[in-house]
């Protein structure tokens, strides 16, 4: 029966496309972005094999959007940038590229990539959607993180900068003579961790000896004004984000955002949002792509994420990371671009079984909620399975399979990688109902999100592995999200603030509720500007580290579980 039901289910979707109407899948998404990312090859960690996606310039070109990633050997194209294919360029400029750039300039699509080992290159083409590339001419030598802007004047700026000592930096190009630089650098600002918490380095901004990195800068104009982007203070920690200068021209003078850091996400399953760029979307809702944290195999590896963008009545600029790592409406879906669905975890901290595991790497890894963690089966083969017990029948909407690279192996742009397996949904644990079917999916999806096209019902998941591509079947979390059938928890209690001496830093801690699974502190610099958010899983208690030195913030806290989100406490103001 479940069988025959998948395949008018498979029926449908493909009535359903036909017609120009959004299926589930298409309507949703969930961060990390699910695409094929690469294997990389470093010269210095040719025996660690790991995926990676990091540095993401996206940008707009007639019907499509573009996504280039570092070290990817090609890249991303996409209708609505949700729905993405890879690119394998005809002509090859992308192997080694470091934190690349592009733009989008009349008939033609501009990149340039940095690489500290020599000269670059802008290259173009007016079919990327082939691949089919150009050379125009070496600009700089020793170029890292590049950022291209051409202004609605014709002049042309190229801004760039990675380093813990060096600032972010500047020239014009004469676009007329084949984008040669001027012989002036404009050295645009520094970081200031003196004054700006979240630029400290380490992980929570924890360590007090090394300086952060000043890093990947991305010009946005809205209206008439510059915001230069930048990330700090270093890729692999949790605290990774982007913060903005803003000015009146492109080469400034700017002046520091009041909420930064505008692009913030240190909490959650998967965390990080730094390095990125910001696009126009569909229905002009704008979209800033970000580098998330894995961190396991080795320090760069990492995923894309993506966040609705928005620019406030005081055109300060801000992102959406507000459960920033759940299922959220896709860009294409109007009125709605990048709303959260309100679909909740249903398989946190839930009791597993599985088919076999090698020590240290047991079923409890696979609901914990940390991407660092992870379960290894005894084998890759076809028939290990995972069953997740939701201890109560609810309502499932949505599943998200996080492979994890154990031991993969595998480097470079590998072809014919697929991943195909069978979710099944049952309320006794003894009938069971196929939910998802990838039993013939010849795509590579480590990070694969399905959307059902309507909601089940069930108190029991098994996952059921038929095909990987690595010596071994890891993961590390198998999501399950929709609607619990118990209560949302109560309100916190007993909420403070206290921030310190060191202004930088505030100590916020709370009374636990009981049934909750976690809670969302939530801050801003002002009742109306609430922008920033740290989703924590089993805490009481926050050191929040990022705070900038002159400006007073509001706080306010709320407990989320299976069934829903809290009423929010009264803010509290700090000067």
């Amino acid at each position: 029966m479940g069988r025959r039901m998948t395949n008018i289910y498979r029926i449908s979707l493909l009535l359903l496309c036909s017609a120009g109407v959004l299926t589930a899948q298409e309507e949703t998404y969930c961060n990390p972005v699910n695409i094929d990312y690469t294997y990389m090859i470093y010269n210095s960690h040719k025996d660690i094999s790991y995926r990676s996606g990091a540095d993401p310039a996206v940008v707009s070109f007639r019907d499509n959007y573009y996504m280039f990633v570092t070290r990817s050997m090609g890249y991303w194209k996409s209708p609505d940038l949700h729905r993405w294919e890879f690119v394998k360029p005809r002509s090859w400029y992308f192997e080694g590229s470091n934190a690349p750039a592009a733009f989008n300039y009349k008939d033609s699509l501009l990149y340039v990539a940095g690489d500290p080992s020599g000269s670059m290159s802008i290259i173009q083409t007016d079919s990327p959607e082939i691949g089919d590339w150009e050379g125009t001419n070496g600009i700089l030598y020793n170029l890292q993180d590049p950022a291209f802007f051409i202004d609605d004047d014709g002049e042309t700026y190229l801004y760039w900068g990675s380093s813990n000592t060096y600032p972010i930096r500047a020239k014009k190009l004469d676009k007329d003579r084949r984008f040669r630089p001027s012989e002036e650098i404009h050295e645009l600002f520094n970081l200031e961790p003196e004054k700006h918490g979240w630029e400290r380095f380490g992980e929570n901004h924890s360590d007090t000896i090394l300086s952060g990195y000043i890093e990947g800068p991305w010009p946005t104009k809205y209206k008439d004004k510059y915001y230069i982007e930048y990330a700090a203070p270093g890729t692999e920690f949790n605290v990774y984000g982007d913060g903005a200068y803003i000015g009146e021209h492109p080469l400034g003078p700017f002046t520091y955002a009041p909420n930064n850091p505008f692009s913030y996400k240190p909490g959650g399953f998967i965390p990080g949002a730094g390095h990125g760029s910001t696009v126009k979307g569909p229905g002009g809702q704008y979209w800033h792509f970000a580098s998330m944290a894995v961190n396991v195999n080795i320090g760069w590896e990492r995923r894309i994420g993506m966040f609705p963008t928005f620019f406030d009545d005081d055109d300060l600029i801000y992102t959406n990371t507000y459960f920033g790592d759940y299922p959220h409406y896709a860009p294409s879906v109007p009125g709605k671009e990048g709303k959260f669905t309100g679909w909740m975890l249903l398989s946190y901290n839930k009791p597993v079984k599985t088919s076999s595991h090698k020590d240290g790497f047991s079923g409890e890894n696979l609901v914990d909620e940390n991407i660092k963690s992870f379960w290894v089966a005894d084998t890759n083969r076809e028939g290990e399975w995972i069953q997740i017990d939701l201890q109560a029948v609810s309502e499932i909407s949505a599943f998200q399979l996080n492979y994890h690279d154990y031991q993969s192996d595998l480097y470079g742009k590998v072809p014919g990688l697929f991943h195909q397996y069978i979710i099944e949904g049952s309320h006794d644990g003894q009938q069971w109902e196929i939910l998802v079917d990838k039993s013939g999916n010849r795509k590579d999806v480590p990070n694969d999100y399905v959307a059902l096209e309507q909601a089940a019902s069930a108190r029991y998941i098994r996952f059921k592995n038929i095909h990987v591509p690595t010596g071994n079947l890891a993961m590390s979390d198998l999501r399950v999200f929709g609607k619990g059938s118990g209560k949302a928890p109560a309100k916190v209690r007993d909420f403070e603030v206290d921030r310190k001496k060191d202004r930088r830093d505030a100590v916020i801690s709370w009374n636990p509720v009981k049934g909750a699974s976690g809670y969302n502190v939530l801050w801003g610099i002002a009742p109306d500007k609430i922008y920033s958010s740290w989703q924590l899983y089993g805490e009481t208690s926050l050191e929040l580290k990022s705070l900038n030195t002159d400006q007073a913030y509001y706080f306010t806290i709320e407990a989320f579980n299976e069934n829903g989100i809290s009423e929010r406490v009264k803010l509290i103001e700090t000067e």
